[in-house]
């Protein structure tokens, strides 16, 4: 098969959608496939055997943090002279529009997925939220041209089916359990993150320093105990008011980590505590788990389909400081955590990438039979 990906973010970038996307191509290219990447311009050229095409980016005023690439016309003639047996429009409200207007104009099967639940992150940028309309207008139009429309979890499915997009299926989520392991936890790294207080309660967040995964909130928890030490590993460009937010308490800002660090901040941790519900999945809950750790989360639709709480993790209500608190006490039974820290690693162990991959595969195939 002749794959052609357009996305809104690609390698060297590192978020959800990346690694999803990333992992993809990896398996199609092992698989056979011929794989092409259309993404904004960020220095890569090739990946796993995939080529990848990059278009000049810009920079918007409301997420400064990182430059996407504007509908262009010249993706319409690379498709062209590629010639794939389906295109896939990762997010198509951008670059990846231009994508899904091409495989229309061309005749060629379309999958469309939604991975950013842009309009419920307008609310959030106050300055922007006159935009929403006009965000799910834009929404809707370019995921009515899809043979194939893929949600990353059932609730969210369920939203964008009563906004009336069509042909809606869930995709398979995925995560690397040998990379995210529990025997990755370090005596060294505990006290590095607990800033010399390994006695306390480690609680680490991992992700994109933004508005949007609401780690302000988690504030006042830090005013109230003194039992808990915060890290919070990522960069973004919420970060240098987020360390002012925090400043005076237990909470530290290792910056950005991958490879065995990430893994070992994630293992050496109590638990992997996730506040935002404006999440279309989090397919960070899933590293967490992988790395044995209780997810302490706060309840939206998508974390409740990851989470069972008491089970594989524990639930609070988003800015309920009662119920979070009361949360953090459950952690404290041991014989709980202990149950809770298995049932999290058997969780994620039922989820690997290939599968994911494969899921995406048949997805293509049944796009191009609908098609036809």
């Amino acid at each position: 098969m002749k794959i052609a990906i357009v996305t809104e973010t690609f390698l060297p970038s590192v978020d959800g959608v990346v690694t999803r996307l990333r992992h993809a191509v990896e398996r199609f290219t092992d698989l056979g496939h011929e794989v092409m990447v259309i993404a904004p311009e960020l220095g890569i050229s090739e990946h796993h055997g995939a080529r990848v095409v990059g278009i000049r980016p810009v920079t918007l005023p409301f997420y400064k943090h990182r430059r996407f690439t504007l509908p262009h016309p010249t993706v319409d003639g690379i498709i062209r002279g590629f010639h794939p047996d389906v295109v896939h429009a990762a997010q198509p409200i951008l670059l990846a529009s231009s994508g899904a207007y091409a495989a229309r104009r061309q005749r060629i099967p379309l999958v469309a997925s939604y991975h950013t639940h842009i309009p419920r992150y307008l609310d959030l940028y106050k300055a922007y939220r006159w935009g929403k309309p006009a965000v799910w207008w834009q929404i809707k139009r370019n995921h009515a041209l899809a043979d194939i429309n893929l949600a990353t979890s059932q609730s969210m499915k369920q939203e964008l089916a009563e906004k009336g997009i069509a042909d809606l299926h869930v995709v398979r989520r995925g995560v690397d359990t040998q990379t995210f392991h529990p025997r990755f936890a370090s005596e060294a790294m505990r006290e590095r993150l607990t800033q010399g207080h390994p006695d306390k309660k480690l609680l680490v967040f991992v992700g994109r320093l933004a508005a949007e995964k609401e780690i302000h909130t988690l504030r006042p928890m830090m005013d109230r105990r003194d039992d808990v030490a915060l890290a919070i590993v990522g960069d973004g460009p919420y970060r240098t008011e987020l360390e002012q937010h925090f400043a005076g308490t237990s909470t530290l800002f290792p910056g950005f980590m991958e490879g065995e660090e990430l893994a070992s901040a994630f293992a050496s941790a109590d638990a992997f505590v996730f506040p935002s519900v404006t999440e279309t999945l989090g397919l960070v809950i899933l590293e967490g788990m992988a790395s044995g750790l209780p997810v302490v989360a706060a309840r939206s639709g998508p974390t409740m389909e990851q989470v069972t709480d008491g089970v594989n993790g524990l639930l609070f209500d988003s800015k309920d400081e009662a119920s979070l608190d009361a949360a953090l006490t459950r952690l404290g039974d041991t014989e709980l955590r202990g149950g809770i820290r298995a049932a999290a690693r058997a969780e994620a162990e039922k989820f690997s990438w290939e599968n994911a991959s494969d899921d995406l595969l048949r997805y293509y195939e049944m796009a191009i039979e609908k098609h036809r």
